[in-house]
């Protein structure tokens, strides 16, 4: 028997718990042990719960005690995690972690004392949800050297776009009907802001790149401008409008940005819809590969945080080797980095289309039936300064969204 501790007994961790005891027995023949949950540290009480004879509110009962091998943290936040993190795999505990705020600030760091300690940091409930992708970039993809990562990683701005996209409605209409289906919270400014994403992206992008990506420094844009009729735009010309999370590297350089994007059927990611997630991988040997699943919930992030239980039940004693060093990946200036932009101005007279034309040269021009009033088109590849200086002459300005077809 093994036993465990978790760290928290919110959504994920009571999830965590009714994984295990709804797939005991096949779980424990994939670990070659039982998995015993024998503490559930929360600050709260819960009157009724069986839990309530294994709940702690200190973390250092767990930590001294040397039957606790493993430790599930789905606390969330960096602070406390990170203390009891570090302290637990100091004390040759592996860890287990759903908090991608933590891995983001800290998991080169983690990774390091688990190598030391000869215990093991695993974090694959932190991005994707229940999707498998982190095991894959440090198990399967290994062969390879990864030029792109691209992924919808926020099921939250997803529910939103599709919902715009779908019914027609306008983005707080869509934001409040996901508040009332509890698929974004009361304040959703992680979310629609693009910080979720953000940070989810520079764990991805440190995993393929072997580097530390720090996410302050990645460029990121969020959904809250986008309107009913960009997405009235994007519709007439069979596209839709996504919140991207990308990586790129070219030759030498790497370039890291969140934003919305407007794509065609002919891109993987274009029927990820609703509040699912979908990253798209491209390595220089392998090609193509797409991963897609439920983003986010009790029970598939429950399932990743379990896998990764067994994972450490099998090597105990043993890390299994993570390269993501401490050394900062310095990403190239995305000013530098090239696309297509969709670009609406108010006023469709010819003075427009003549300083259009002044400005961009040959532009692909998208009209709509019952918009009127405005003048849109799509540029042709452009630097995203130049687009900057361009901007600068531009009158009137209604929207700006990057273009990838």
């Amino acid at each position: 028997m093994i036993n465990i501790a978790v760290l928290g007994y919110g959504t994920v961790g009571s999830g965590v718990v009714e994984v295990l005891n709804t797939n005991g027995e096949s779980i424990k023949k994939r670990a070659g042990e039982k998995i015993n949950i024998k503490y559930i540290l929360d600050l709260r009480e819960f009157p009724g719960d069986p839990i309530m004879d294994k709940l702690v509110h200190d973390f250092n009962i767990i930590l001294e005690d040397p039957e606790v091998k493993i430790i599930a943290e789905v606390m969330g936040g960096v602070e406390p995690a990170y203390t009891f993190v570090k302290k637990a795999l100091l004390a040759g505990k592996s860890v287990c972690s759903s908090n991608k705020e933590l891995v983001a600030k800290h998991g080169a760091e983690l990774l390091d004392i688990a190598k030391e300690s000869n215990s093991n940091f695993l974090f694959e409930a932190s991005v994707g949800g229940g999707i498998p992708i982190i095991r894959p970039l440090n198990q399967s993809l290994t062969a390879d050297e990864i030029e792109e990562i691209t992924g919808i990683l926020n099921g939250t701005t997803n529910y939103i776009l599709s919902e715009m996209s779908e019914e027609g409605l306008d983005f707080d209409t869509a934001l409040k009907d996901a508040q009332s289906k509890g698929y974004a919270e009361r304040n959703p400014e992680a979310d629609v802001e693009g910080y979720d994403a953000c940070r989810k992206i520079a764990i991805l992008s440190s995993l393929a790149f072997g580097m530390q990506v720090d996410f302050e420094d990645i460029y990121t844009e969020g959904i809250t401008k986008i309107t009913d009729v960009d997405i009235k735009y994007a519709k007439a010309m069979s596209a839709r409008i996504k919140l991207f999370a990308s990586s790129i590297k070219e030759n030498d350089h790497f370039y890291s940005m969140v934003a919305p994007m407007m794509i065609k059927a002919n891109h993987p990611l274009y029927s990820v819809n609703d509040v699912f997630n979908g990253i798209f991988v491209r390595g220089n040997v392998i090609g193509d590969v797409m991963f897609y699943g439920s983003g986010a919930g009790k029970l598939p992030t429950a399932s990743a945080v379990v896998a990764d239980i067994v994972d450490a039940a099998k090597h105990l004693g043993k890390n299994i080797w993570t390269i993501w060093s401490s050394k900062k990946l310095e990403l190239s200036d995305i000013n530098k980095a090239k696309n297509k932009f969709f670009i609406r101005i108010a006023g469709d007279g010819e003075a427009e289309k003549e300083l259009i034309n002044r400005l961009f040269g040959k532009v692909e021009e998208i009209t709509v039936e019952d918009i009127t009033g405005e003048y849109a088109f799509i540029t042709s590849v452009m630097m995203e300064e130049e687009l900057k200086e361009k901007k600068k002459l531009l009158p009137n300005v209604l929207s700006i969204i990057r273009v990838k077809f």
